[in-house]
C-alpha cells in the first residue's frame, strides 16, 4: 500500500508528465516537419538546437530554466506581470523542465516517421491542386501517426523519469513539486527508506509499462484503419 504522500507524489507525475507531452507534441510535429521536409538555411543549428537537452546536463538546463522563467528572469517576470503565471517552484514549472527534456525524442521519432512517408503521395496530392496545409492534415500525418505515438511514448517516459532539471528549476516541494524521481529521491536520503522508495521504483515501471502497452494497442488500431 502506498502512503497519502506516495499517492499524491504518483498523481502529481501523471499530471505533470500528460501536461508536458499534450503541450509538446504541437511544437514537437511542426519542427519535425521542418527537420524532415524543410529546405532552408540554419537546418543544422536548427537540429543541434532541438538535440542540445540530449548532451546538456540536465541539471544545466534546470539552470538556464532558472534563470529565464524564474521570477527574476525575463520570462518569467514578464509572464507573472501579464498574466500571473509563476512556473519556478511550481508543478507548471516542472512540466515546462520535463516537456524540454523529452522534446528532442519526441521530434526525432516523429521526424523519422514523417521521412519514411513516401514523398510520390505528397506529390500526388499536390498535382490534384491540394495546398500544403491539406497534404500535410490528410496525407503525411494519418501516414506519421505511429511514429508521432512512438514519440508520445518515449516522451511521456523521459518526462516520468525526469529529475535533474525538474529539481534544479522547482525544487523537491511536497504536493506542489514532488514526482515520483523526486520522492524516491528523498526516500533514499533518510535512513530506513529502501522500502518506501522500491514502492515507487514499483509503481514508475508499472505506470510506464502500461504506457508502452496502451501505445502498441493504438499503433496496431491505426494501422488496421490504415
Amino acid at each position: 500500500m502506498f502512503t497519502e504522500a506516495e499517492w499524491a507524489a504518483i498523481a502529481l507525475s501523471l499530471k505533470v508528465t500528460s501536461v508536458a507531452v499534450l503541450a509538446t507534441l504541437p511544437p514537437a510535429i511542426a519542427v519535425a516537419w521542418l527537420l524532415a521536409r524543410g529546405r532552408f538555411r540554419g537546418r543544422i543549428v536548427l537540429d543541434a538546437l532541438v538535440h542540445l537537452p540530449l548532451v546538456l546536463p540536465p541539471v544545466v538546463t534546470g539552470y538556464l530554466l532558472l534563470v529565464a522563467f524564474g521570477r527574476r528572469g525575463p520570462v518569467g517576470a514578464a509572464l507573472e506581470q501579464c498574466c500571473g503565471i509563476v512556473l519556478a517552484f511550481r508543478w507548471t514549472g516542472a512540466a515546462l523542465a520535463a516537456g524540454i527534456m523529452a522534446f528532442p525524442l519526441i521530434v526525432r521519432a516523429i521526424r523519422l516517421s514523417i521521412e519514411a512517408v513516401d514523398r510520390r503521395l505528397e506529390d500526388a496530392a499536390a498535382t490534384l491542386g491540394a495546398p500544403r496545409a491539406a497534404i500535410f492534415a490528410t496525407v503525411t500525418l494519418p501516414l506519421a501517426l505511429p511514429g508521432i505515438l512512438g514519440g508520445a511514448v518515449l516522451g511521456f517516459a523521459k518526462a516520468l523519469g525526469e529529475f535533474g532539471a525538474t529539481i534544479t528549476f522547482v525544487s523537491n516541494i511536497p504536493g506542489e513539486t514532488q514526482t515520483l524521481p523526486l520522492a524516491l529521491y528523498a526516500y533514499t536520503q533518510v535512513p530506513g527508506g529502501e522500502t518506501g522508495a522500491m514502492r515507487l521504483a514499483l509503481a514508475s515501471i508499472v505506470i510506464a509499462f502500461g504506457a508502452v502497452l496502451a501505445s502498441e494497442w493504438l499503433a496496431r488500431r491505426t494501422r488496421r484503419g490504415a
